[in-house]
């Protein structure tokens, strides 16, 4: 296994809203290289827990591995699981709840840069991108089988990206040749779709394609969907839902999600009182999402779309 190594975004920020108790339970969502989990790891005394989540399990490993070597007092439980389970894993492992939860949604730099995983368009690889590399579908899949139409569907819709069907229309011509098997492979192709006086404007043509497939090989925004509100019901009070964001699909759900969650009131505006006897359980710790500062985006330039939104239980 590679060295697994990766700067966790806004990472001091995190740990400031999670607002930990030292002998308080706290889920990391996703562990990833252990960054986040260690900081929650060494706050916490004898009497705290920590669950740290992944569903990589070379993630898993590493983070076990990292939170074994500090040798703190405190417990920890390192699961193999996507968090879309958070209920079950709750359930599993700290069945009276939890003071706080974390949600690091940002692809880790250590699935950007192994080229066996498939993440990258700078490095060849072959075409996965799997976060659980147990999955049936990978990237593969997508870019071979599906239609022309869900091809630009998805990458319009996850990647936003406005040249999707030309780019749709190229991935399927080429692969009626044979196959498209590798990362560089594809991004070729999108870049060779891309308008001419459009492809060298510092941004890769490929990026927005490869965010689009990656997302639907993952399902990433609907698992997101569905967890939110399973992790915001499991909070204890003044517990804390930090979540961080990479790009405006996943920040617009949670924005969404959140002020639905401090808003439940389902009465027409036209009623002069409310009626339908929804009372919030929630309130909003940041009315404005957080921006990572300028010397942390100078310094890590996947910092720089990163967004905090933190939810707390009343």
């Amino acid at each position: 296994m590679n060295e697994y190594s990766h700067e966790s975004v806004m990472a001091e920020e995190c740990i400031k809203y999670l607002n930990i108790d030292k002998s308080g339970i706290y889920v990391d969502c996703t562990a990833g290289g252990g960054g986040h989990s260690l900081r929650i790891y060494k706050r916490l005394n004898e009497d705290g827990l920590l669950v740290a989540c992944d569903q990589d399990l070379e993630a898993c490993t590493v983070t076990k591995d990292k939170l074994t070597k500090y040798k703190g007092k405190a417990q920890f439980k390192v699961v193999n699981d996507n968090f879309v389970n958070i209920d079950k894993i709750i359930e599993d492992n700290c069945p009276k709840g939890v003071d706080g939860i974390l949600m690091d949604l940002g692809v880790s730099s250590y699935q950007l840069d192994t080229k066996d995983r498939g993440f990258s368009y700078h490095h060849d690889g072959p075409l996965d991108m799997r976060m659980d590399n147990t999955k049936d579908k990978s990237a593969y899949d997508i870019v071979n089988r599906y239609t022309k139409e869900d091809l630009a569907r998805i990458l319009f819709e996850y990647g936003e990206e406005k040249h999707s069907r030309r780019i749709a229309d190229a991935i399927v011509h080429k692969r009626k040749d044979r196959p498209i098997t590798t990362t560089l492979e594809l991004a070729e192709i999108i870049k060779q779709a891309y308008p001419a006086k459009e492809k060298f404007r510092g941004k890769h043509p490929a990026r927005k394609s490869f965010q689009a497939i990656r997302i639907e090989v993952n399902q990433e925004l609907e698992v997101l969907k569905e967890a939110l509100p399973k992790a915001a019901k499991a909070l204890n009070k003044n517990g804390r839902l930090v979540v961080l964001t990479f790009h405006s699909l996943e920040d617009r759900i949670v924005k969404n999600i959140f002020n639905e969650l401090v808003n439940p009131c389902t009465c027409p505006p036209s009623f002069p009182v409310c009626v339908c006897g929804k009372v919030a359980e929630h309130k909003l710790v940041l009315r404005k999402p957080l921006l990572p500062n300028e010397e942390e985006m100078e310094r890590n330039y996947r910092a720089r779309s990163s967004k905090l939104r933190v939810l707390e239980k009343i």
